[in-house]
């Protein structure tokens, strides 16, 4: 079958629509028509190469669709059955059994090989193999075979055209947020970065009762932003002093809780020592390889922590439901932050979202 998708040939360079042809599904895998996708900065980071992911390949790791085909093995979905696609994982070894399939053993095989685990892909142009299954999916196209593990199906009402992002950044910032700091209701915390995953970060800590969201950046676009979705105080570090501020707004003792999702090391050692004694950050942005942090040690010794994860400590079959649900019910204005460009208008996204206009910018494969 012939497919329109975006195809990431070159490091640094735009990415180029083609016309490619998919395989059919093997046994273990679905057929999507994609209906949205979302952006997220590790695409870019593959199609600058930051992340080794061979290339020619077809990115997109946000897909979210209509399922058209199934293999003779696959039993959670049918044709019809609306999807969100996330990352795939092997579901045996000792951390999917545990629950946690973002820290799968073969995690990289199943999501940045840029093939099945046998080393076959499932895209080509005329005779040239395309390489596929990027985070086991690459959804930037008008369909998708995805392996079975990383399909999430939701409910025949949901709004599909908003999901594809539930599968890797508002994920991860709800998830930090709901699955693993889990802040009591009325306490306090700071969100370092307002971009998608901090806003959703945000979201979720109104959601479980925090009463002091403070939401730090630089964009004052993106700190609007903030407090249209939950933020109760914003600070842009350019023009205050971010640490007397946080002290301020906490009675002087520093916040409960910190969630920073900027990837700079200076900002992940600002989220430790703005906390309050026996205080807890959680860092998720992505740093280069053998970057070191510069902490307090002192800190330390007075009950605070700081720890990171990969996407939200999430279970994705059981996590997204969840938030899609919250969304539908508007506790959870995840749309408030979206912007929806044509497959055909790829590039031109992916400059709004490196320049800071657009937040999270969402490919619409229908329109």
């Amino acid at each position: 079958m012939q497919i329109k998708a975006a195809v990431a040939r070159e490091k640094g360079q735009k990415l180029s629509l083609e016309n490619l042809q998919i395989d059919e599904p093997r046994e273990n895998e679905v057929l999507v028509r994609i209906v949205a996708a979302g952006i997220c900065h590790t695409d870019l980071s593959v199609r600058d190469q930051h992340v080794p992911v061979p290339l020619p390949v077809v990115l997109g790791h946000e897909g979210s669709g209509i399922v058209e085909k199934i293999g003779s093995r696959v039993t959670k979905v049918k044709p019809g059955d609306k999807v969100v696609l996330s990352l795939g994982s092997d579901g045996e070894c000792e951390k999917c059994k545990a629950g946690l399939p973002s820290y799968c053993e073969h995690h990289n095989e199943y999501n940045f090989a840029g093939s099945r685990l046998d080393g076959s892909v499932s895209l080509h142009h005329h005779d040239e193999d395309i390489h596929s299954h990027f985070f086991s999916q690459s959804s930037f196209a008008t369909y998708s075979i995805a392996d079975e593990s990383g399909v999430v199906k939701v409910e025949d009402d949901a709004p599909i055209e908003y999901l594809g992002p539930f599968a890797c950044g508002i994920m991860t910032g709800a998830g930090s947020i709901m699955n693993t700091l889990r802040p009591e209701p009325g306490t306090s915390i700071v969100v370092f970065g307002a971009g998608a995953v901090g806003l959703s970060a945000i979201m979720a800590a109104k959601v479980v009762g925090c009463t002091t969201i403070i939401a730090v950046d630089l964009k004052e676009n993106r700190l609007e932003l903030a407090k249209n979705v939950g933020a109760t105080h914003v600070i842009n570090p350019s023009k205050e002093n971010m640490v007397e501020r946080v002290k301020e707004l906490t009675n002087g003792k520093g916040a409960h809780y910190a969630f920073e999702s900027t990837g700079i090391p200076h900002v992940m050692s600002d989220s430790f020592d703005i906390l309050a004694e026996n205080g807890s950050s959680y860092i998720t942005g992505v740093t280069p390889l053998g970057t070191k942090l510069d902490l307090d040690i002192w800190g330390l010794i007075k009950g605070r922590s700081i720890r990171g994860g990969v996407m939200g400590d999430a279970v994705p079959s059981t996590f997204i439901p969840r938030l899609v649900e919250l969304f539908q019910q508007g506790r959870f204005p995840v749309d408030k932050m979206m912007r929806f460009y044509r497959l055909d208008e790829i590039n031109q996204a992916i400059e709004d979202v490196e320049s800071g206009t657009t937040v999270k910018a969402v490919l619409r494969m229908d329109k």
